[in-house]
C-alpha cells in the first residue's frame, strides 16, 4: 500500500481511492461530463427502439403494453408500462424543464427584457411558422390536431450538434439557442395544458392548486426539510392527473415554484463555515465530535446553494441517462413498411411535421430575431452572423423528445401517432444534418469574408 494514501484527496471524478475502481468509474464519469453525452444516450436508445420494433414488432408492442396495476382490481392504478413512462417518469423531465425555465428567468439569458427580446421573438417565430406549415398540409383532416408537434426543440440533440462544432460556434449562439429552447419549452407546456387536456374536473384541479400553494408557502417560510416538498409534489401530480390536465404540468409548476436563491444568506453561511472549520482544526477532538463538525459543514454547504441549483444537479443525470432514453425506447419504435402512411391523414401528418421542423424552424427563428433587431428591442448575439442564425434555426428543428410526447397526446389513432413519429424522426435527422452543415459553412465563410451581423 502506498504510504500516505490515507491523507490523499480523492479526485472529484472518482468516489474511490482504489485505482481499480477509478479505472471503471473514470471513463463513465468523463462520458457523463461530455456536453453531447445526453444526446448520444438518446440517439443510442432511439436506434435500439427502431431495431427492436422492426425485428420483433409483436414483442416490442407487448412489452410496452405490459399492464401495471395497484390496489384491488386496479382500484388505485390500472395502466400499462408505456403510460407509466409517459405520465410518470416524464413528469421528472418536465420538472427539470420548469427548474431550468425558472433559472433562466431569474438569473439567466431571460432575466431582463432586453436580453430576452431576441430569443423570445425568435422562439415565437419558430413556433408559429412550423404550426402554420403543419396546418397547411392537414387542415380540415383527421390529423389537424397535431399542430403542436413541430413547435418543440430537443435541446439535448441540439446541443450535441453544437458540441460537435464547438470551435465554429460563438458562445453567444449557445446561449441564444438555450434561450430559444427555454421559451419553446414554455410554449410546449402551454400547448399541452390548454390544447391537449380535456374533461377538466375542477374539484381535482382545485386540490392540485392547493397542494402547489402549500408548496409555495413552505418555500416562503424557508422550510428546509425535503419530505414535505416531495409529499406535496406527489399530491400535486396525482391531483393534476385526476383533474384531466396532463400530469406533467404538475412537474413544471413545482419547478417554477422552487426558490432560485439560497435559503440562507451566503455571507452568513461562509462566516459560520469558517468558524466551524477553524474550531475543528485548532481544537483536537474525538472522532464523534469531528464527525459532527464535518456534518455541520456539509449542511452549511448545502444551505449556501439554492434549492433550484441543487435540484437541477440532482435531476440532470437521471433525466439525461435514464428517463429520456427510456422514453425514446418506449416511443421511437416506428415500424417501417409499405403501408406505414396509408391511413387517412397519415401522409399529411408526416409531411407537415417533417417540413414544420425543417423549414418552419429554419425560417421562423431567424425571421423572428430579425424583426426584433430591426425594431430596436434587442441585439444580435455577439459574434454571430445571419448564416449562423439560419444554422441555429435548422438545429432547433431537432424536435425529438417533446415532439414525440405531444404526438402521443394529439392523436388517439395509432396510425396517426406512427405517422407523426415518422415525421419527427425524418425532420429531426434532416434538420441536424442541414444545421451542422450550415454552421460549418458559415464559420468557414466568416474566416474568409465578413458580412454585416446586423
Amino acid at each position: 500500500m502506498e504510504s500516505g494514501s490515507e491523507d490523499r484527496i480523492i479526485p472529484s471524478w472518482s468516489r474511490s481511492p482504489r485505482a481499480s475502481a477509478r479505472l471503471v468509474a473514470g471513463p463513465i464519469r468523463s462520458f457523463m461530463a461530455w456536453e453531447a453525452a445526453g444526446g448520444a444516450a438518446l440517439l443510442l436508445a432511439t436506434v435500439v427502439a427502431l431495431v427492436w420494433a422492426n425485428v420483433d414488432t409483436a414483442g416490442y408492442e407487448a412489452f410496452w403494453s405490459t399492464p401495471i396495476t395497484l390496489g384491488v382490481d386496479g382500484s388505485v392504478l390500472d395502466t400499462d408500462l408505456a403510460k407509466v413512462v409517459n405520465d410518470g417518469l416524464m413528469t421528472l423531465f418536465f420538472l427539470l424543464i420548469g427548474l431550468e425555465v425558472k433559472r433562466e428567468l431569474a438569473v439567466g439569458e431571460l432575466s431582463t427584457p432586453k436580453a430576452a427580446a431576441v430569443p423570445f421573438a425568435a422562439a415565437l417565430g419558430g413556433m408559429l411558422l412550423p404550426a402554420a406549415i403543419y396546418l397547411a398540409f392537414t387542415a380540415g383532416g383527421p390529423a389537424q390536431d397535431g399542430w403542436g408537434i413541430p413547435m418543440a426543440t430537443d435541446v439535448a440533440f441540439a446541443l450535441a450538434v453544437l458540441a460537435a462544432l464547438r470551435s465554429r460556434v460563438p458562445p453567444a449562439l449557445w446561449a441564444f439557442l438555450l434561450g430559444v429552447a427555454v421559451i419553446d419549452d414554455i410554449g410546449a407546456i402551454l400547448v399541452i395544458a390548454i390544447a391537449y387536456s380535456s374533461g377538466i374536473q375542477t374539484a381535482w384541479l382545485a386540490a392540485a392548486i392547493a397542494a402547489l400553494v402549500a408548496f409555495w408557502v413552505l418555500t416562503r417560510l424557508h422550510v428546509q426539510a425535503r419530505v414535505p416538498y416531495v409529499a406535496l409534489g406527489i399530491l400535486a401530480w396525482a391531483f393534476t392527473a385526476a383533474s384531466g390536465v396532463h400530469a406533467t404540468i404538475a412537474g413544471v409548476a413545482v419547478g417554477l415554484l422552487t426558490p432560485a436563491v439560497p435559503l440562507q444568506r451566503p455571507a452568513a453561511v461562509s462566516a459560520e463555515a469558517h468558524r466551524v472549520a477553524d474550531e475543528t482544526s485548532d481544537s483536537p477532538a474525538g472522532p464523534d465530535a469531528e464527525s459532527e463538525s464535518w456534518m455541520h459543514l456539509a449542511e452549511l454547504s448545502r444551505q449556501a446553494v439554492s434549492p433550484l441549483t441543487r435540484a437541477v444537479h440532482a435531476l440532470h443525470p437521471w433525466t439525461s441517462f435514464m428517463i429520456l432514453p427510456i422514453f425514446a425506447l418506449a416511443n421511437a419504435g416506428i415500424v417501417f413498411g409499405a403501408g406505414a402512411l396509408s391511413a387517412e391523414g397519415a401522409a399529411g401528418a408526416a409531411l407537415g411535421v417533417s417540413l414544420g421542423l425543417l423549414v418552419g424552424k429554419a425560417l421562423g427563428i431567424p425571421l423572428g430575431a430579425w424583426i426584433a433587431i430591426r425594431m430596436g428591442i434587442g441585439r444580435m448575439p455577439s459574434g454571430a452572423r445571419w448564416g449562423q442564425m439560419l444554422g441555429i434555426g435548422l438545429v432547433a428543428g431537432i424536435g425529438f423528445t417533446v415532439s414525440l410526447f405531444i404526438g402521443d397526446l394529439a392523436f388517439d389513432d395509432l396510425a396517426l401517432q406512427d405517422a407523426a413519429r415518422i415525421g419527427v424522426l425524418a425532420g429531426s435527422v434532416m434538420a441536424a444534418i442541414a444545421g451542422a452543415t450550415m454552421l460549418w459553412a458559415a464559420a468557414r465563410h466568416r474566416g474568409t469574408a465578413g458580412d454585416d451581423p446586423a
